[in-house]
């Protein structure tokens, strides 16, 4: 983060990470445990690995992967002046590692039945900021965060289901206009 992009006095920040973000954008799904591997401090990297655990329905793995980075992204902040509490801007970039990592905690919470946790979870997102919970929803689930890469071997024709084909389809009739003919 450069002077210019600092957060407005009293929000704090987390520090860019543009080599977390270019290690993670040319990662395929396999190869996120490495990024993590290689950035183990990094609250984005190790809130990546936590979505793409929720996404593919591993909510344990979600949860502990998503608390790490909840952890990282505190520490980060506090050494910074903030406390918790405090708002965590989404605007701010950097600051989305920490708010998607908390909701991935709450999701993770939810499915394993740790009601009370994910009801605190999702306090602690809104407090830190309003909008991010929506914004989260709408920009960051976790199918849009990783390309999907399958090999041959993982993908299975169906037995069930015969592929068929057959003429294609006519030409839609138009309308008869308000006046045609009945």
């Amino acid at each position: 983060m450069t002077p210019d992009d600092s957060a407005p006095e009293g929000e704090a920040s987390l520090a860019d990470e543009p080599e977390v973000r270019q290690a993670l954008a040319e990662a395929d799904r396999a190869s996120v445990a490495s990024v993590v591997s290689g950035h183990p401090s990094s609250p984005l990297a190790w809130a990546e690995l936590a979505d793409l655990a929720d996404s593919e329905g591993h909510s344990i793995e979600a949860f502990a992967y998503a608390a790490v980075a909840v952890d990282l992204a505190r520490e980060q902040l506090a050494a910074s002046g903030w406390q918790q509490g405090q708002p965590v801007p989404w605007r701010d970039e950097p600051n989305r590692a920490y708010l998607r990592a908390l909701d991935a905690q709450r999701r993770a919470a939810l499915a394993l039945g740790l009601d009370d946790r994910a009801a605190r979870l999702a306090d602690e997102l809104a407090s830190a900021d309003a909008e991010a919970p929506g914004r989260i929803a709408s920009e960051f689930t976790p199918t849009q965060l990783m390309p999907i890469v399958a090999s041959a071997a993982v993908i299975t024709p169906a037995t069930e289901f015969e592929a068929r084909t057959g003429e294609p389809l006519a030409e839609p009739i138009a309308a008869v206009d308000a006046a045609g003919e009945d």
